[in-house]
């Protein structure tokens, strides 16, 4: 019988998280290493990455840090480099790193656009070809991305991010299918709304924070852990067999259309 249990378990692998510093990117390095995973995280700010390892040691887990600009092709192929000197074999990259300009698109400079489709295009390539290459060489490994609910479901001020965040799925589906055979598998997730440091502001707004949360079943936001659980799921042989895939951890956001309204009791 399979031992289900061990699936799940990744004691031995190693793994990158590009944007480790904070947010789900922390939770997600937090989580592989809690899972047995020896973990280099990195962030633009390597302060905040060495603060994310030194809480994994510090929980008996293997991590170190080092610096990363996602949006800079260099940046990212010398972290690459510095994972295979640090690790024999690379087994899990993940990249989390993400920049929304809320604008409408009529107010969009061509400086705001490239910000956005460096970072969230332009760097998932890099991050791709970079960490790829390793994987297709060792014949395995895998490769998460980062989309958004914002990949299916928009509103005013979020086109040109959506898109940025559409154009990742369609980036993993079609690395998936030029690396598969090499044993790499390539996946990303979707959060909708989850409490992060950068989303901190909006508790002191319960309206605005109040109407995101209603637009989930749950009516709540997640927690940044909630997320790292897919992560770590899509890094883990649990999931063996999914590539090409994106999870959506959106608490059914895409599921309903938007928050429910004049809904008093169940039916029963």
């Amino acid at each position: 019988m399979t031992d289900y249990r061990k699936l799940f378990d990744l004691t031995g692998k190693t793994a990158v998280v590009l944007g480790a510093g904070s947010g789900i990117g922390k939770s997600s390095a937090e989580a592989l290493a809690s899972l047995g995973a020896e973990v280099l995280c990195a962030d633009r700010a390597q302060e905040d990455a060495e603060v994310t390892a030194a809480a994994i040691r510090t929980n008996g887990g293997s991590a170190a840090a080092a610096a990363c600009d996602a949006a800079d092709r260099g940046s990212v192929e010398a972290l690459a480099a510095k994972a295979m000197q640090q690790f024999p074999r690379l087994d899990i990259a993940v990249t989390t790193p993400g920049l929304n300009i809320r604008k409408t698109i009529l107010d969009y400079t061509e400086e705001d656009l490239d910000r956005v489709i460096n970072l969230n295009i332009k760097g998932t390539v890099w991050f791709f070809q970079s960490f790829g290459r390793i994987m297709v060489k060792q014949q395995g490994g895998s490769l998460i991305a980062c989309s958004s609910v914002r990949a299916v479901t928009i509103e005013p001020g979020l086109g040109v991010y959506g898109s940025t965040k559409a154009a990742i799925g369609l980036l993993v589906k079609g690395f998936a299918s030029e690396v598969g055979r090499s044993g790499v598998r390539v996946n990303a997730i979707a959060p909708s709304i989850a409490e992060t440091a950068l989303t901190g502001p909006f508790k002191q707004r319960p309206d605005i924070y109040n109407l995101y949360a209603g637009h989930t079943v749950f009516n709540r936001w997640s927690s940044a852990d909630e997320v790292a659980t897919a992560v770590a799921y899509l890094a883990s042989d649990a999931a063996s067999y999914v590539s090409g895939s994106t999870l959506f951890v959106d608490g059914g956001w895409t599921a309903v259309d938007g928050p429910p309204t004049g809904l008093t009791q169940l039916a029963r």
